[in-house]
């Protein structure tokens, strides 16, 4: 089986030294250095500009000559992107060829040739209708897309086939989120548990596409990059590029994705707030942001370019339309006050730094600096952040229980299976004094009982289905359904009510 793994890395562009030296040491240099010195290992890799520019200024050169070298040997496939980090569906054309175009040129006095992108990721995988034409028209051949983007739910993209976006001959891959979050959740910790989920699609001719953060493995993670080398090295798992897929899967279909990101839910899409972490109507926090960031930019696009601040202006503009801080202000559940408070700054720092500028300009920008602050310490002083992660946690996750067995019926059965299910991975694990396992399907059901299974990152639910095959899985489920039906009267006093 083909598996193009796809990785994205990034930094802001003012990180800290420190943190960048921890980042550094937990996941880059142990990640390139098993990628140099594994021959056999192909992926493909987005790698920011800016995050360039912080190893060379911070003296890790060895890390952009790996890269160098493993992009002109062809085992890594470097993407293009947005220099920092934009939220491209957010911008006009003028911009975001600008901010691929910049992202473009610092990768190659980096990397030199071995930057070469066939294909495009636009950061969050945040996509616009409108991207499609501009991404082509740029020179690249494919996109990539968490596989949402495709029907607007998940589970329908064909992975025997290659799609093409209609009216153009840009192809688009679409991430497949399952696999992706199982092994990002740590809902996978082995070799063995990972084939274990894996294992009707190893009985098929499709391919696997993954697509992850890479800091994920050692550093938000640690001890996650020992699964990811170890993934490596599966006899069954051929390493490609993400291109190679299209020479070795021929069948194209059309497809005409939907304005979504990798963070995208079916409800937000049905709901029209598939960028809700970055542009959510109910939060006026995003709706100053995003009034400060529009002021600015106008500013920058109208300047005459031959000013003597306007090579200044326009490289901090570029700086300022990082995504960070859209993100941080989101609170559900994330949130930074120092981040929100930066990202307002520079904003209205880049207009303080135009010449002639219309002082009335100048004063709304400084109100909206000063509204966005005082909002955001009234936010963490009130106690609202705290009730907007809750909220948000609560809107996520409702308890199994009460998916199921509230609601009566053969639902009830449908619980009971899964309960069973757990108690049964729980003997056995017992059985093979795998006493971690048992552990963590004694703790699975405790929290099935007593609706604790929302705090959850990885659900209860989900780990079962990657223990036991998807297809056993639903003939217990009706197993119990029908012995459920079988066994109820008709009368309260018969269910138990």
């Amino acid at each position: 089986m083909y598996w193009a793994n796809f990785l994205h890395i990034y930094q802001p562009p003012d990180q800290q030294a420190d943190v960048l030296e921890a980042v550094i040491a937990q996941c880059y240099r142990p990640l390139l250095t098993q990628l140099r010195d594994n021959k056999d290992i192909h992926l493909t890799l987005n790698i920011n500009g800016s995050l360039l520019e912080l190893f060379d200024r911070y003296g890790h050169q060895d890390l952009i000559e790996m890269l160098k070298e493993m992009g002109k040997d062809g085992r890594i496939e470097f993407t293009g992107s947005a220099k920092y980090h934009s939220f491209l569906p957010f911008l006009d054309k003028e911009e975001i060829v600008r901010q691929i175009q910049i992202n473009d040129e610092i990768s190659r006095q980096y990397l030199g040739d071995s930057y070469n992108p066939k294909g495009f990721f636009p950061p969050e995988m945040a996509f616009k209708e409108e991207m499609s034409a501009i991404v082509e028209e740029m020179g690249f051949e494919w996109i990539i897309l968490d596989e949402i983007a495709a029907y607007g739910e998940t589970g329908r993209v064909d992975y025997t086939k290659i799609y093409k976006i209609k009216n153009t001959n840009l192809k688009v891959f679409f991430r497949e989120r399952r696999l992706s979050n199982l092994i990002m959740g740590a809902g996978v910790r082995s070799v063995k548990t990972l084939m274990d989920a894996m294992t009707d699609d190893l009985k098929s001719n499709r391919y696997i596409l993954t697509g992850m953060d890479g800091e994920t493995f050692g550093h938000h993670r640690p001890g996650l990059e020992k699964l990811l080398f170890d993934m490596f090295s599966v006899p069954e798992l051929h390493l490609v590029n993400i291109s190679k897929l299209m020479e070795l899967y021929k069948d194209i279909v059309e497809i005409s994705p939907i304005k979504s990101t990798w963070a995208s839910s079916k409800k937000d899409i049905e709901r029209g707030v598939q960028f809700i972490s970055w542009a959510d109507p109910e939060n006026i926090l995003h709706t100053m942001q995003h009034e400060l960031l529009k002021l600015a930019l106008d500013q920058v696009q109208k300047m005459d370019k031959n000013a003597s601040e306007y090579l200044d202006v326009r490289k901090k503009m570029d700086r300022a339309l990082t995504s960070d801080h859209f993100w941080w202000a989101s609170g559900k559940p994330w949130w930074s006050m120092e981040m929100v408070e930066d990202g307002a700054y520079r904003l209205h720092e880049v207009l303080s730094l135009i010449s002639n500028l219309d002082p009335e300009v100048l004063n709304k920008a400084g109100k909206l600096y000063q509204n966005i602050v005082s909002t955001g310490f009234n936010w963490q002083r009130s106690g609202k952040i705290r009730e907007m992660s809750h909220e948000q946690q609560t809107v996520l996750r409702i308890p199994f229980k009460d998916r199921t067995i509230s609601k009566g019926g053969e639902e009830e059965g449908v619980y009971y299976a899964f309960v069973d299910m757990m108690k049964r991975l729980e003997k056995e694990a017992i059985e093979n004094k795998e006493y971690e396992q048992a552990i963590l399907w004694r703790d699975a059901v405790y929290k099935l009982e007593n609706k604790l299974d929302i705090y959850e990152a990885m659900n209860a639910i989900d780990l079962l289905r990657v223990k036991i095959p998807n297809e056993e899985v639903e003939q217990i489920i009706t197993k119990y359904k029908d012995e459920y039906s079988r066994l109820r009267g008709g009368q309260p006093e018969q269910q138990g009510v």
